[in-house]
């Protein structure tokens, strides 16, 4: 069992001024319980979010440029990794998902009987589904990760993942830049990372707008397919993946 882990929650915020707080603030509830801290990256809001950052109990990033969401969290890990996190977390900025499945999430981990742990949506009945056309997606990308690397993934779009220090330094070295959850579970695949769900409940955005519409969703499916088929054709031809340096 992993004692005393130095933990570090990444939340990616961009334009996120009417839920960052809320979810800092849960976060932080959970410090009764685990040994951890809070970074939140501000992806160049262009709203009031980092007025709103700057005034709560966490640590924060601000980035020059806006990255999107993978960019964002590679700074994260980065962050991570160099400073010495045994534990990163990531948390979506818009209230999504719950501080308190955070100990669920961290269980195998602290077990070491997993090196990636996703909280997932479809393991148990309730909570926050999304839309169909986006639980549509999911589907198509679940089909798509087992058909790569033969490992079924029920929520790979999931945003609420748990990675152990082995996984920080491979995602630190490189991590997908736009929409990376199901591109990635191919890359932790191919690095022959032990990969978990657990269920988890998650809630509707606790405020603000998603970026993500129905035009951009179809764009989003043709995108990442390319991208993950590309990431499977390069790593599958490596014969030593090996982990880099922070």
């Amino acid at each position: 069992m992993l004692t005393n882990p130095r933990i570090l929650v990444i939340v990616p915020c961009f334009n996120e001024e009417a839920a960052i707080a809320g979810v800092v603030e849960e976060i932080n509830r959970q410090r009764t319980q685990l040994p951890l801290d809070v970074l939140v990256v501000n992806d160049c809001s262009t709203d009031r979010s980092p007025d709103v950052i700057r005034r709560l109990n966490c640590l924060w990033l601000d980035l020059p440029v806006n990255l999107g969401i993978g960019g964002a969290m590679h700074a994260g890990y980065k962050y991570a990794c160099r400073n010495g996190y045994d534990i990163a977390v990531q948390m979506d900025g818009d209230g999504q998902h719950p501080a308190d499945e955070l100990p669920r999430l961290l269980r195998p981990i602290l077990d070491e009987k997993a090196d990636v742990v996703i909280g997932s949506r479809f393991l148990a009945k309730g909570g926050f589904r999304s839309t169909w056309l986006r639980r549509t997606g999911i589907r198509y990308f679940r089909w798509l990760n087992r058909s790569l690397i033969g490992q079924l993934i029920h929520d790979s779009t999931s945003g609420f993942r748990a990675f152990n220090r082995r996984t920080i330094e491979i995602v630190s070295a490189y991590y997908p830049d736009e929409y990376p959850e199901p591109e990635s579970i191919v890359q932790f695949g191919l690095h022959n990372l032990r990969m978990v769900e657990v269920p988890v409940q998650m809630r509707e955005r606790q405020g603000g707008t998603s970026s993500i519409t129905s035009l951009k969703a179809v764009y989003y499916m043709f995108k990442v397919t390319l991208a993950t088929v590309f990431i499977y054709l390069r790593l599958r031809n490596q014969s030593h993946y090996g982990n880099a340096a922070c």
